[in-house]
């Protein structure tokens, strides 16, 4: 098979609630869509959704990277370097942007599978696990926190996160005790920050929270370099999610006092990138989760796959944003909110793309 067309696409979703993001106030997500065709018939849809507040790109350098690169791939034969993290296409895909390296790639791998008759987390691995719990995601005031808190509980949720940092330190501490006693001790609790406390912050929230059972606090603090210190000094288990855009892979190994990767594609580059990254994450005894960055259901399926196929053990993926959407890209949207998907239905809904809700670029 040889690829023979590409199409590329931009959509724009309702948030079904106002989303907040490095301050500022989106109602709206907007991306890109990218299908390649085979000669043989056989698609591929990929997507690239630069998030603003902490992609580097914007979605017009996005589109034409997206251009550049799928036209030069035309008339090329699908080999099996294509979908090899360690291969020279993946190592081809470093000149582009982030989001657009996802897109391209994700678009490649879904081809791929099409003309091999294989699910996406099965060409991930072999032996995929059928399903992927999701971790909750809980948002709001005080009263609406517990108020989810206690819903995710009776639907089965086996881990959910809060945002911090965006109260007073106090304030802050009283509804991470308050939602531990209500969850109880069956669920784990993540914690994330997004680097809003300072070194004295992180310490105050850490000394008010002490005996609060809680998986991991994400990205304390505004410094990042100051987290390996931090880590020591207070034996707070932290995961490292911002840090580590744009790290390369040998600087990981000092990072492995944390609990864990925070593993989002569409920031970190790609399928082949992240697999890097928790090939090392592993190795390291770092736990890798992987996460959402608003994707609509064509990446978030991807985001499945890849969570169904990274390591020996489940680990809950951060995939609750898509509770977010008011609608899809896809004719039957993924089974989600819900704690847990099937990662082959998955896959399967994101082959079907509307493409009556796209702009044709």
């Amino acid at each position: 098979m040889k690829l023979a067309h590409f199409d590329l696409y931009r959509y724009s979703l309702a948030f079904a609630y106002p989303v907040v993001l490095k301050g500022a106030t989106l109602r709206h997500r907007e991306g890109l869509l990218l299908r390649l065709t085979g000669d043989d018939g056989s698609e591929g849809w990929g997507e690239t959704a630069p998030l603003p507040g902490f992609s580097d790109e914007s979605p017009d350098q996005a589109a034409e990277q997206l251009r550049r690169f799928a036209g030069s791939m035309m008339s090329r034969g699908a080999t099996g370097d294509w979908v090899d993290p360690h291969g020279e296409f993946a190592r081809d895909l470093d000149r582009i942007a982030p989001s657009a390296r996802f897109g391209i790639e994700l678009a490649v791998w879904n081809l791929y599978v099409a003309s091999s008759g294989r699910t996406l987390p099965e060409l991930v691995k072999p032996t995929p696990r059928a399903v992927v719990s999701v971790n909750g995601l809980l948002s709001g005031s005080p009263v609406e926190v517990l108020e989810e808190a206690r819903r995710i509980r009776e639907a089965g949720y086996l881990s959910v996160k809060l945002k911090v940092g965006a109260r007073a330190i106090a304030d802050d501490v009283a509804l991470v005790r308050a939602l531990d006693a209500e969850l109880g001790s069956g669920i784990y609790l993540r914690l994330d920050a997004n680097r809003a406390w300072g070194y004295e912050e992180a310490a105050e929230f850490v000394g008010g929270a002490a005996g609060v059972r809680f998986e991991y606090v994400e990205e304390p603090l505004a410094d990042s370099t100051r987290l390996p210190e931090f880590s020591r000094e207070f034996g707070v288990p932290v995961a490292l999610d911002e840090s580590l855009v744009g790290m390369e892979l040998e600087a990981l190994e000092e990072h492995r006092y944390a609990r864990a990767f925070v593993l989002k594609p569409t920031l970190l580059g790609g399928i082949s990138r992240t697999l890097l990254v928790a090939e090392q994450a592993l190795r390291l005894g770092v736990t890798p989760v992987v996460s959402s960055a608003y994707e609509s259901g064509v990446g978030t399926a991807a985001l499945v796959a890849l969570a169904a196929s990274i390591g020996e053990r489940p680990v809950p993926a951060g995939l609750d944003t898509y509770r977010a959407m008011a609608g899809d890209v896809l004719e039957m949207p993924l089974n989600l909110p819900a704690p847990s998907v099937d990662a082959k239905e998955a896959a399967d809904a994101s082959r079907a793309v509307d493409v009556r809700r796209l702009e044709r670029l």
